[in-house]
């Protein structure tokens, strides 16, 4: 049954679109919504930016209907939220529009200028034309919450969704893993602390006496995300950086350089390049501290005793992380957790090369030697892993598969109870249509004669 894509107009993947916004283009209405206005200007813009995406375009007003019928369903619930008299924060706003800025930023390895020239706009410009945008993706979110927020789905339910596809259609599901970990993080003498300081010391004297910054952090700095663009961290907004490396950098002045800092990944010097209200665009060095060969071998040794505990004893993975490691997953049963899903399940897109390497030669149950990793706050560490599942590539089903056939089924029956809304709004809503796309052949009949 052909069904209506309910969904958000992307801003962020507007880029095209927004950056296409000034050139000349004869305007005119398309769509009436109770109050709200879509002009043919709004649905040139997201044909662009799919255009953009997708190249080419078989039927291009077959798209621009598609396009069209989310853009009303938007504005249906803009027209709602208006009604209810749901409002957003200012504060909100702002957060949704320096997160989204943010990303832009990461995409282009935060080189505010690109972005600049791509928009042919000032960053102050950008953001005053999108701040609008974010509002009301707020706006309709919340609309969407209240009338979905509250679904639920039973077991029943689930098993009658999952019986309802057909086999053929059920996705393909990569192999998972589900592993844990026991971790040791040798310490580092107070002797290498005060040499980190003393060469970060040195680096600030150089950089002083003319110096380049960027030529010292791609020569000395530990941070492989920016040591390559020499230190350069490009525009940040405040609250995206760790507290102390940010009370010291909001308080530079443009060219200074800060005093030694520590943070959880290591010891900084920070330079200032510029600052716009909240955003600073900084650079640094990063240098982290290496625990000594001594200690490395103790953390190796140790890991190795624990081993051997854990396998003669017989102990299960959350009692063994409770009793021994060191990690961030010591107190939550010693399993990793994959941030892209926060959950247990990994597969070889959501790790890293040597961790793949090493759970793939386990079989369940099994743990591997000692092995060497970089932590989350990018210190060096030694752990053991653990393997306590792994399913092979398969088609899903609910056996296996129970909380993604779980979720699928939720996400259903909430855009059933979408299209049942749009249904009776539609019936009480002033909608109207420019007789061009009249002959749409859209899912949902928008206009009662």
């Amino acid at each position: 049954m052909k069904r209506l894509f309910i969904s958000i107009i992307s801003i962020c993947v507007g880029l095209m679109a927004f950056a296409q916004g000034g050139g000349t283009m004869v305007d005119g209405i398309v769509a009436i919504v109770g109050k709200e206005v879509i002009l043919q200007s709004d649905l040139e813009k997201h044909y662009l930016d799919y255009k953009a995406q997708y190249r080419n375009i078989d039927n291009p007003e077959e798209v621009r209907c598609q396009i069209l019928e989310n853009l009303v369903f938007n504005k249906l619930m803009l027209h709602q939220a208006d009604l209810d008299s749901i409002e957003v924060t200012d504060e909100e706003v702002e957060y949704r529009l320096n997160s989204q800025i943010s990303y832009f930023l990461q995409q282009v390895g935060g080189d505010v200028k690109y972005i600049e020239n791509y928009f042919k706009k000032s960053m102050t410009d950008i953001k005053k034309e999108m701040r609008e945008m974010m509002r009301e993706q707020a706006l309709i979110e919340q609309v969407q919450y209240n009338i979905t927020g509250d679904i639920t789905i039973t077991p029943s339910e689930v098993k009658k969704f999952a019986a309802e596809i057909n086999t053929d259609s059920m996705p393909m599901v990569p192999t998972t893993y589900v592993f844990g970990e026991i971790v040791k993080i040798p310490p580092v003498s107070d002797e290498e602390v005060l040499a980190v300081k003393e060469r970060l010391n040195e680096y600030r004297e150089r950089i002083l006496r003319g110096e380049k910054m960027s030529m010292l952090a791609r020569l000395y700095s530990d941070d492989p995300g920016s040591a390559s663009r020499g230190g350069d961290l490009g525009f940040v907004e405040r609250g995206t950086l760790y507290p102390e490396f940010e009370a010291a950098a909001f308080n530079l002045k443009s060219g200074e350089v800060s005093q030694v800092i520590k943070t959880q990944a290591g010891y900084h010097i920070i330079q200032m390049i510029e600052r716009r209200g909240e955003s600073i665009h900084v650079a640094h060095i990063l240098i982290q501290p290496k625990p000594s060969a001594d200690e490395q071998v103790k953390a190796i040794t140790y890991l190795d005793s624990v081993r051997n505990i854990i396998i003669n004893e017989k102990l299960p993975i959350d009692q063994a992380a409770k009793r021994f490691s060191e990690g961030s997953t010591k107190d939550n049963g010693g399993l990793a957790i994959n941030p892209y899903t926060n959950s247990n399940n990994f597969d070889k897109q959501t790790l890293d090369e040597a961790t793949f390497v090493t759970i793939n030669k386990l079989i369940p149950g099994e743990y591997s030697e000692c092995v060497p990793f970089v932590n989350d706050d990018g210190l060096m560490a030694y752990r053991i892993l653990y393997l306590k599942e792994k399913v092979s590539e398969h088609k899903a089903n609910i056996v296996e598969d129970y909380d993604m056939i779980k979720n699928a089924a939720l996400e259903s029956k909430k855009y059933d109870e979408l299209e049942k809304w749009i249904i009776e709004k539609v019936k009480v809503t002033s909608i109207r249509l420019s007789a061009q796309y009249k002959t749409c052949d859209f899912v949902t009949k928008w206009q009662i004669p």
